[in-house]
Protein backbone atom coordinates (compact mmCIF):
# COMPACT_ATOMS: atom_id res chain seq x y z
CA UNK A 1 0.00 0.00 0.00
CA UNK A 2 3.10 2.73 0.98
CA UNK A 3 4.78 1.51 -2.36
CA UNK A 4 1.52 2.21 -4.22
CA UNK A 5 0.99 5.74 -2.65
CA UNK A 6 4.74 6.77 -2.93
CA UNK A 7 4.41 5.89 -6.77
CA UNK A 8 0.96 8.03 -7.32
CA UNK A 9 2.92 10.68 -5.11
CA UNK A 10 5.47 10.38 -7.75
CA UNK A 11 3.79 10.36 -10.61
CA UNK A 12 1.55 13.79 -9.48
CA UNK A 13 5.51 15.44 -8.54
CA UNK A 14 6.05 14.54 -11.59
CA UNK A 15 3.22 16.42 -13.56
CA UNK A 16 3.66 19.10 -11.62
CA UNK A 17 5.88 21.74 -13.39
CA UNK A 18 3.65 20.52 -16.63
CA UNK A 19 -0.01 21.38 -14.88
CA UNK A 20 2.12 24.34 -13.43
CA UNK A 21 2.82 25.49 -17.17
CA UNK A 22 -0.74 24.45 -18.06
CA UNK A 23 -2.50 26.47 -15.14
CA UNK A 24 -0.36 29.78 -16.33
CA UNK A 25 -0.80 29.33 -19.99
CA UNK A 26 -4.42 28.40 -20.49
CA UNK A 27 -6.00 28.32 -16.76
CA UNK A 28 -5.21 32.14 -16.32
CA UNK A 29 -6.35 33.78 -19.64
CA UNK A 30 -9.34 31.44 -19.73
CA UNK A 31 -10.64 32.75 -16.35
CA UNK A 32 -10.07 36.23 -17.40
CA UNK A 33 -11.89 35.83 -20.74
CA UNK A 34 -14.78 34.52 -18.48
CA UNK A 35 -14.58 37.47 -15.73
CA UNK A 36 -14.28 40.05 -18.78
CA UNK A 37 -17.56 38.46 -20.61
CA UNK A 38 -19.31 39.62 -17.82
CA UNK A 39 -18.48 43.34 -17.82
CA UNK A 40 -18.34 45.74 -20.88
CA UNK A 41 -14.71 46.06 -20.54
CA UNK A 42 -12.69 47.43 -23.76
CA UNK A 43 -9.64 46.00 -24.82
CA UNK A 44 -7.41 49.51 -24.16
CA UNK A 45 -8.94 50.05 -21.03
CA UNK A 46 -11.51 52.42 -19.85
CA UNK A 47 -14.06 52.05 -16.97
CA UNK A 48 -15.44 48.69 -16.52
CA UNK A 49 -19.03 48.05 -15.69
CA UNK A 50 -20.33 44.55 -14.68
CA UNK A 51 -23.15 43.22 -17.06
CA UNK A 52 -24.02 40.03 -15.84
CA UNK A 53 -25.48 37.86 -18.82
CA UNK A 54 -26.10 40.58 -21.21
CA UNK A 55 -23.37 39.81 -23.45
CA UNK A 56 -24.83 36.09 -24.03
CA UNK A 57 -28.17 37.75 -24.12
CA UNK A 58 -27.39 40.10 -26.73
CA UNK A 59 -25.09 37.30 -28.54
CA UNK A 60 -27.72 35.00 -28.50
CA UNK A 61 -30.59 37.12 -29.76
CA UNK A 62 -28.68 38.88 -32.68
CA UNK A 63 -29.73 36.56 -35.76
CA UNK A 64 -25.90 37.84 -37.41
CA UNK A 65 -24.10 35.43 -34.69
CA UNK A 66 -26.73 32.30 -35.94
CA UNK A 67 -25.40 33.15 -39.58
CA UNK A 68 -21.78 32.74 -38.63
CA UNK A 69 -22.84 29.56 -36.84
CA UNK A 70 -24.06 28.23 -39.66
CA UNK A 71 -21.32 29.37 -42.35
CA UNK A 72 -18.88 27.38 -39.72
CA UNK A 73 -20.91 24.64 -40.02
CA UNK A 74 -20.93 24.11 -43.65
CA UNK A 75 -17.50 24.73 -43.98
CA UNK A 76 -17.19 21.99 -41.06
CA UNK A 77 -19.07 19.54 -43.35
CA UNK A 78 -17.80 20.30 -46.52
CA UNK A 79 -14.23 20.65 -45.47
CA UNK A 80 -14.34 17.23 -43.22
CA UNK A 81 -16.55 15.71 -45.68
CA UNK A 82 -14.64 15.89 -48.47
CA UNK A 83 -11.18 15.12 -46.73
CA UNK A 84 -12.70 11.46 -45.12
CA UNK A 85 -13.63 10.62 -48.71
CA UNK A 86 -10.50 12.04 -50.00
CA UNK A 87 -8.23 10.56 -47.73
CA UNK A 88 -9.84 7.03 -47.28
CA UNK A 89 -9.67 7.17 -51.03
CA UNK A 90 -6.00 8.15 -51.70
CA UNK A 91 -5.26 5.51 -48.61
CA UNK A 92 -6.59 2.60 -50.48
CA UNK A 93 -4.78 3.32 -53.40
CA UNK A 94 -1.33 3.62 -51.79
CA UNK A 95 -2.08 0.20 -49.88
CA UNK A 96 -1.69 -1.12 -53.21
CA UNK A 97 1.42 -2.71 -54.64
CA UNK A 98 2.60 -0.65 -57.87
CA UNK A 99 5.49 1.13 -58.91
CA UNK A 100 6.32 4.23 -57.48
CA UNK A 101 4.33 3.73 -54.02
CA UNK A 102 6.72 4.71 -51.82
CA UNK A 103 7.56 7.95 -53.69
CA UNK A 104 4.05 9.05 -53.72
CA UNK A 105 3.67 8.19 -50.05
CA UNK A 106 6.30 11.03 -49.26
CA UNK A 107 4.77 12.83 -51.55
CA UNK A 108 1.58 12.95 -50.04
CA UNK A 109 2.20 14.29 -46.61
CA UNK A 110 3.72 17.49 -48.40
CA UNK A 111 0.34 19.73 -48.56
CA UNK A 112 -0.15 18.89 -44.60
CA UNK A 113 3.42 19.85 -43.85
CA UNK A 114 2.86 23.10 -45.30
CA UNK A 115 2.52 25.97 -42.75
CA UNK A 116 -1.08 26.93 -43.11
CA UNK A 117 -0.73 31.04 -43.98
CA UNK A 118 2.17 29.91 -46.73
CA UNK A 119 -1.05 27.10 -47.98
CA UNK A 120 -3.93 29.86 -47.97
CA UNK A 121 -1.23 32.62 -49.85
CA UNK A 122 -0.75 30.02 -52.18
CA UNK A 123 -4.22 29.05 -53.05
CA UNK A 124 -4.98 33.14 -52.90
CA UNK A 125 -3.01 33.87 -55.97
CA UNK A 126 -4.23 30.89 -58.00
CA UNK A 127 -7.32 31.50 -57.69
CA UNK A 128 -6.81 35.43 -58.30
CA UNK A 129 -9.46 36.56 -60.67
CA UNK A 130 -6.33 38.36 -62.87
CA UNK A 131 -3.80 36.28 -63.34
CA UNK A 132 -4.72 32.85 -61.52
CA UNK A 133 -3.83 29.42 -62.42
CA UNK A 134 -7.58 28.39 -62.25
CA UNK A 135 -9.17 30.38 -64.36
CA UNK A 136 -6.52 29.96 -67.11
CA UNK A 137 -6.89 26.75 -66.95
CA UNK A 138 -10.49 26.81 -66.84
CA UNK A 139 -10.39 28.85 -69.63
CA UNK A 140 -8.19 26.52 -72.04
CA UNK A 141 -10.18 23.73 -71.29
CA UNK A 142 -13.09 25.58 -72.23
CA UNK A 143 -15.47 25.53 -69.18
CA UNK A 144 -15.46 29.06 -68.53
CA UNK A 145 -15.88 31.66 -70.87
CA UNK A 146 -14.28 34.52 -68.34
CA UNK A 147 -11.78 34.55 -65.58
CA UNK A 148 -13.84 34.48 -62.09
CA UNK A 149 -13.43 36.21 -58.83
CA UNK A 150 -13.78 33.07 -56.98
CA UNK A 151 -12.99 34.34 -53.70
CA UNK A 152 -14.88 37.67 -54.65
CA UNK A 153 -18.50 36.07 -55.24
CA UNK A 154 -20.52 34.92 -52.00
CA UNK A 155 -21.69 31.78 -54.01
CA UNK A 156 -18.17 30.65 -54.47
CA UNK A 157 -15.71 31.74 -52.01
CA UNK A 158 -16.96 29.10 -49.23
CA UNK A 159 -16.46 26.20 -51.18
CA UNK A 160 -13.05 27.80 -52.86
CA UNK A 161 -11.62 28.38 -49.23
CA UNK A 162 -12.98 24.54 -48.05
CA UNK A 163 -11.12 23.11 -51.33
CA UNK A 164 -7.47 24.87 -49.81
CA UNK A 165 -8.54 23.14 -46.24
CA UNK A 166 -9.07 20.02 -48.21
CA UNK A 167 -6.34 19.68 -49.66
CA UNK A 168 -3.93 20.51 -46.77
CA UNK A 169 -5.84 18.65 -44.02
CA UNK A 170 -6.66 15.10 -46.22
CA UNK A 171 -3.24 14.05 -45.98
CA UNK A 172 -3.98 13.29 -42.38
CA UNK A 173 -6.91 11.43 -42.58
CA UNK A 174 -4.49 9.26 -45.39
CA UNK A 175 -2.09 8.36 -43.47
CA UNK A 176 -4.22 7.47 -40.15
CA UNK A 177 -6.24 5.49 -42.35
CA UNK A 178 -3.22 4.07 -44.16
CA UNK A 179 -2.10 2.63 -40.83
CA UNK A 180 -4.86 0.92 -40.20
CA UNK A 181 -4.95 -0.48 -43.47
CA UNK A 182 -1.42 -2.11 -42.83
CA UNK A 183 -2.80 -3.52 -39.70
CA UNK A 184 -5.63 -5.90 -41.66
CA UNK A 185 -3.82 -9.09 -41.43
CA UNK A 186 -2.96 -10.94 -44.64
CA UNK A 187 -4.91 -13.71 -43.98
CA UNK A 188 -8.21 -12.93 -43.79
CA UNK A 189 -7.86 -10.84 -47.15
CA UNK A 190 -6.82 -14.00 -48.59
CA UNK A 191 -9.55 -16.24 -46.82
CA UNK A 192 -11.98 -13.77 -48.30
CA UNK A 193 -10.40 -13.95 -51.82
CA UNK A 194 -10.51 -17.83 -51.51
CA UNK A 195 -14.21 -17.94 -50.50
CA UNK A 196 -15.14 -15.88 -53.28
CA UNK A 197 -16.18 -12.31 -52.10
CA UNK A 198 -15.63 -9.18 -54.40
CA UNK A 199 -13.66 -6.52 -53.78
CA UNK A 200 -17.07 -4.36 -51.90
CA UNK A 201 -17.79 -7.48 -49.87
CA UNK A 202 -13.74 -8.23 -48.81
CA UNK A 203 -14.20 -4.12 -48.22
CA UNK A 204 -16.88 -4.59 -46.12
CA UNK A 205 -16.74 -7.36 -43.83
CA UNK A 206 -12.56 -7.82 -43.59
CA UNK A 207 -11.01 -4.38 -44.13
CA UNK A 208 -13.85 -1.62 -42.51
CA UNK A 209 -13.66 -3.14 -38.96
CA UNK A 210 -10.35 -1.84 -38.86
CA UNK A 211 -11.10 1.29 -40.34
CA UNK A 212 -13.70 2.74 -38.35
CA UNK A 213 -11.99 3.09 -34.99
CA UNK A 214 -9.29 5.51 -36.14
CA UNK A 215 -11.17 7.15 -38.43
CA UNK A 216 -13.61 8.12 -36.08
CA UNK A 217 -10.84 9.63 -34.01
CA UNK A 218 -9.45 11.38 -37.13
CA UNK A 219 -12.54 12.74 -38.19
CA UNK A 220 -13.71 13.79 -34.90
CA UNK A 221 -10.34 15.86 -34.26
CA UNK A 222 -10.47 17.14 -38.24
CA UNK A 223 -14.23 18.54 -37.00
CA UNK A 224 -12.67 20.17 -33.75
CA UNK A 225 -9.89 21.88 -36.33
CA UNK A 226 -12.41 22.66 -38.69
CA UNK A 227 -14.49 24.33 -36.40
CA UNK A 228 -12.23 26.48 -34.79
CA UNK A 229 -10.92 27.65 -37.75
CA UNK A 230 -9.26 31.03 -38.50
CA UNK A 231 -6.00 31.46 -39.97
CA UNK A 232 -6.89 30.46 -43.15
CA UNK A 233 -10.03 32.13 -43.86
CA UNK A 234 -8.60 35.18 -42.50
CA UNK A 235 -5.50 35.06 -45.23
CA UNK A 236 -7.66 34.00 -47.92
CA UNK A 237 -11.10 36.39 -47.38
CA UNK A 238 -10.92 37.89 -43.70
CA UNK A 239 -14.43 36.52 -44.37
CA UNK A 240 -16.06 38.57 -46.82
CA UNK A 241 -17.45 38.93 -49.38
CA UNK A 242 -20.43 39.80 -47.54
CA UNK A 243 -19.92 37.37 -44.47
CA UNK A 244 -19.94 34.40 -46.99
CA UNK A 245 -16.72 32.91 -45.33
CA UNK A 246 -17.24 34.48 -41.71
CA UNK A 247 -16.57 32.06 -38.83
CA UNK A 248 -17.50 32.29 -35.29
CA UNK A 249 -13.40 32.39 -34.91
CA UNK A 250 -13.33 35.39 -37.46
CA UNK A 251 -16.18 37.24 -35.43
CA UNK A 252 -14.39 36.89 -32.13
CA UNK A 253 -11.46 38.68 -33.36
CA UNK A 254 -13.44 41.12 -35.07
CA UNK A 255 -15.56 42.18 -31.87
CA UNK A 256 -12.16 41.67 -29.34
CA UNK A 257 -9.75 43.67 -31.88
CA UNK A 258 -11.11 45.10 -34.53
CA UNK A 259 -14.15 46.90 -32.50
CA UNK A 260 -12.37 46.44 -29.63
CA UNK A 261 -15.26 45.31 -27.50
CA UNK A 262 -13.34 43.00 -25.37
CA UNK A 263 -16.68 41.57 -22.97
CA UNK A 264 -19.11 41.04 -26.26
CA UNK A 265 -15.49 39.06 -28.00
CA UNK A 266 -14.93 37.01 -24.58
CA UNK A 267 -18.43 36.03 -24.67
CA UNK A 268 -18.58 34.76 -28.25
CA UNK A 269 -15.22 32.78 -27.23
CA UNK A 270 -16.85 31.12 -24.76
CA UNK A 271 -19.71 29.93 -26.23
CA UNK A 272 -17.17 28.81 -29.11
CA UNK A 273 -15.36 27.22 -25.94
CA UNK A 274 -18.74 25.48 -24.89
CA UNK A 275 -18.91 23.92 -27.98
CA UNK A 276 -15.92 23.17 -28.63
CA UNK A 277 -15.79 20.98 -25.05
CA UNK A 278 -18.84 18.76 -26.41
CA UNK A 279 -16.66 18.02 -29.32
CA UNK A 280 -13.62 16.87 -27.11
CA UNK A 281 -16.00 15.18 -24.56
CA UNK A 282 -17.44 13.01 -27.91
CA UNK A 283 -14.34 12.71 -28.67
CA UNK A 284 -13.09 11.03 -25.63
CA UNK A 285 -16.20 8.92 -25.28
CA UNK A 286 -15.03 7.59 -28.66
CA UNK A 287 -11.78 7.07 -27.31
CA UNK A 288 -12.77 5.68 -24.18
CA UNK A 289 -15.61 2.89 -25.98
CA UNK A 290 -12.27 1.74 -28.29
CA UNK A 291 -10.29 0.59 -25.54
CA UNK A 292 -13.43 -1.46 -24.20
CA UNK A 293 -13.63 -3.03 -27.64
CA UNK A 294 -10.25 -3.67 -27.72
Amino acid sequence: MMNGNWMSLRSWLLLAPLLAIMTFIIGWPMAKTVAVSFTDAQLLGGDVNWLGLHNYQRVLAAPAFYAVVWTTIRFVLYSVGAEFLLGLGTALLLDQNFRGRNLLRGLIILPWALPTVVNATMWRLIYNPDFGALNALLTQFGLIDAYRSWLGEPQTALLAVCFADVWKNFPLVTLIALAALQSVPRELKAAALIDGAGPWSRFRAVVLPYLLGPLTVAIVLRIIEAFKVFDIIWVMTQGGPANSTKTVAILVYEQAFKFQNAGLGGSIALLMVLISAMLIAAYVTLLRKQGELK
